[in-house]
């Protein structure tokens, strides 16, 4: 039998005259995707962990319009980011943390112009503040001295600048963190972003996700961190084409702090 998690909707809030502290964006892959819903499950076991007032939209949430806008139909993004602001701001949300860099770019940087004016939060950056302030602690546990190497995903790295949240919450786990020759600004993409995630890899001599996962395991880490859903599913898929499953592990840096914490 499953545990049951505690995730309160933003209408359960409402029924009773409060407003969250901060509402959680889970995003599609989050919410569809059997291996991004453990990701989900992660971060939402360590938000309760640190006494964390969130909700989710549930049946409210839509898609951002980040691959709709990639894929250059700009009309089907404007239509589903309105359809959101109207949500969020029916629902007077102030704070957003997602686990998603395409939905933490979309709502941060294209929703203002449309009237969706929120302070948004990756998880990453939200669970350092919650260990700086106390609210959380970590300790190694099981990755203690393991070698890890740290993906930076398009969209939270190059687009938005965030490098060193994810790095020190690796560091927090007392893991030996390795960076591949890529990293950081010259980071290369997983290859599933600007939409190329829903489409076959076009005719070339080796798909990115090879490419960026044979960059991994050069560095001989056990584990490949993400901070990205999209990250995850092609470096997983990467390590199954290079036959390392069961060797190698890819792991979102939530689930690793929750594995750490026996959450």
């Amino acid at each position: 039998m499953s545990e049951l998690i505690k995730v309160p909707t933003a209408a359960e809030f409402i029924a009773q005259g409060k407003t969250p502290e901060v509402l959680f964006w889970v995003g599609c892959s989050g919410s569809f995707d059997d291996r991004s819903k453990k990701i989900t499950k992660a971060f939402v076991k360590l938000l309760n962990k640190a006494g964390v007032e969130f909700a989710v939209l549930g049946a409210e949430e839509s898609c951002t319009g980040d691959p709709a806008k990639r894929a250059g139909n700009e009309f089907l993004f404007q239509m589903q980011a309105m359809m959101n602001i109207e949500v969020l701001n029916g629902y007077e949300i102030k704070k957003i943390v997602t686990a998603c860099p395409h939905c933490f770019n979309t709502l941060k940087n294209e929703y203002p112009e449309l009237g969706g004016n929120y302070e948004v939060i990756h998880h990453t950056s939200f669970l350092k503040d919650l260990i700086a302030n106390g609210k959380l602690t970590i300790s190694g546990g099981k990755f203690k001295g393991k070698k890890i190497t740290y993906h930076d995903p398009c969209y939270l790295g190059r687009a938005n600048e965030i490098y060193e949240a994810p790095r020190d919450l690796i560091e927090k786990l007392d893991a030996a963190l390795v960076e591949m020759k890529r990293s950081k600004r010259n980071g290369l993409c997983c290859g599933a972003g600007g939409a190329q995630m829903f489409k076959e890899p076009e005719p070339g001599n080796k798909d990115i996700n090879i490419e960026r996962t044979d960059e991994a395991l050069d560095t001989g880490a056990e584990i490949i961190a993400a901070a990205c859903p999209f990250c995850n599913t092609m470096m997983s898929d990467g390590i199954k084409a290079a036959e390392k499953e069961g060797k190698v592990e890819v792991l979102d840096i939530a689930e690793m702090i929750a594995s750490a914490e026996d959450l």
